[in-house]
């Protein structure tokens, strides 16, 4: 069985999704991530209901994120 952390460990270097609370959403590519969660992207868009921004490389605290995909 696949542990949940070991998925995101496999997915570094790749494009990903991380859906946070308060309905907003980054894209980008997965550079690193934690056991809390926490994540760190490059080439990351910021997408909310204000239309998407280009914001680089940005670190996404655990605590808010409801899911990863990747």
């Amino acid at each position: 069985m696949m542990r949940p952390l070991n998925v995101l460990q496999e997915a570094v270097g790749k494009n990903v999704i991380v859906e946070l609370k308060g309905k907003r959403e980054y894209r980008g590519v997965l550079d690193g991530c934690d056991p809390h969660m926490n994540v760190v992207l490059k080439n990351a868009e910021e997408i909310s209901e204000g239309g998407v921004r280009k914001v680089g490389t940005t670190i996404v605290r655990g605590d808010n994120v409801i899911y990863i995909s990747p």
